[in-house]
């Protein structure tokens, strides 16, 4: 007989149900109420094997205080075994506290059935807000991850429209290196003009000078000839 993955909750031997070929049927179903509430609350386990039904229900014996102090040691023997981490998100550590809480809710069962059932509706409670946090974990892991994948495409937009205007402003200074060349070009072709217009002016201006002193003189000549 090979029984199914060994589980910290306390179960009482497999027992043989059924079998394919027609044999004799044999049950184990309980007919107290606190069985009944424990096969309700934790299920009976079943498997075949060579074609013969096989079912293992949980223990209804009370449990002792030896029972609850080897249930802490294997508790602890299992997570050190199969290296559960102490502190984080551990699948195994869960599934381990699971289990024992399972076995805990089945000792409380057989001595109060009202309290066994409270702390299932507490056990389901814990469940389904743990499941609640998985999800919202999971779902703030994709929507971080689309975040960091339109981080990354729009870091790639800016960083070509970077590129882009870095092309542009470059290219503006050229245009402006050139332009302020083309100023200065003009500026000292107009200063060279200016200069030679002025000495071209002086120049004038000394002939027209000179031009009049003569006309001056002459006229002064004829002005002081003796009148015959």
């Amino acid at each position: 007989m090979i029984p199914p993955h060994n589980s910290l909750v306390k179960y009482d031997n497999p027992i043989l149900v059924s079998t394919t070929k027609g044999g004799n049927t044999q049950t184990a179903s309980g007919d107290k109420q606190t069985e009944d509430i424990l096969n309700s609350i934790l299920p009976p386990r079943e498997w075949t094997e060579d074609g013969q039904l096989w079912v293992q229900y949980v223990s209804s014996t009370p449990a002792t205080r030896l029972d609850v102090i080897n249930l802490q040691e294997s508790l602890d023997h299992k997570l050190q075994q199969r290296q559960a981490r102490e502190t984080g998100i551990c699948p195994i550590r869960e599934e381990l506290y699971s289990q024992c809480f399972d076995d805990l809710i089945r000792q409380v069962t057989i001595n109060c059935a009202e309290r066994g059932l409270l702390l299932l509706r507490v056990r389901d409670e814990i469940r389904m807000t743990t499941a609640a946090y998985q999800t919202l974990y999971e779902s703030s892991i994709a929507f971080g991850m689309r975040k960091a994948l339109m981080s990354e495409q729009k870091k790639g937009e800016m960083e070509n429209t970077i590129r882009s205007l870095d092309s542009d402003t470059e290219d503006l200074e050229r245009q402006v290196g050139e332009l302020t060349k083309r100023i200065e070009d003009i500026q000292a072709k107009e200063k060279e003009r200016r200069e030679a217009d002025e000495v071209a002016h002086a120049a004038e201006v000394n002939r027209l000078k000179g031009l009049n002193e003569q006309l001056k003189a002459s006229l002064e000549g004829l002005l002081s000839a003796p009148k015959k």
